[in-house]
């Protein structure tokens, strides 16, 4: 949320494996004073871990939303997004497909598998950083998001 809605801080797991695009998530918030904790891994079996609290993850807290790049190694965006909309425990954290890929089947693909948006990174810094202030500013002053999911 941003600083002039609710004051609660909003956790955010971000799944990208590109330190700069991870590094202007995190800028973008900053800037866009959206009061979020950000969570940061680099693969879908790295974001399963974080979800399900092992390894080195044992106090992670629960996403109230998911970033979600597509291409990334051992297991991409659409196994993960699979994996996780399965499994009861998390199929309510909405996921925001925030990728690289501007491939129609990918767009279809993530919707069909539980995305609750998709969008294709700008190329340009300036734009990038814009719209990830956008997407903090709908799902944590506009969208209202479940308070009693936590585990």
């Amino acid at each position: 949320m941003s600083e002039a809605g609710n004051s609660h801080f909003v956790e955010i797991l971000l799944l990208e494996d590109e330190p700069s695009d991870a590094y202007l998530v995190k800028m973008a918030l900053k800037e866009g004073k959206v009061l979020a904790h950000l969570h940061h891994v680099v693969d879908g079996r790295e974001g399963l871990d974080f979800l399900n609290r092992t390894e080195k993850y044992v106090d992670a807290p629960r996403p109230d939303l998911i970033f979600l790049d597509f291409n990334m190694p051992r297991m991409n965006g659409s196994e993960f997004l699979a994996a996780i909309k399965a499994d009861q425990r998390f199929k309510s954290i909405p996921v925001v497909v925030l990728t690289t890929s501007d491939v129609e089947k990918d767009v279809v693909r993530s919707y069909e598998l539980g995305a609750a948006s998709y969008i294709t990174k700008p190329v340009d810094m300036v734009q990038f950083i814009k719209a990830i202030q956008q997407i903090g500013d709908y799902w944590f002053s506009l969208v209202r998001l479940p308070q009693d999911h936590r585990l």
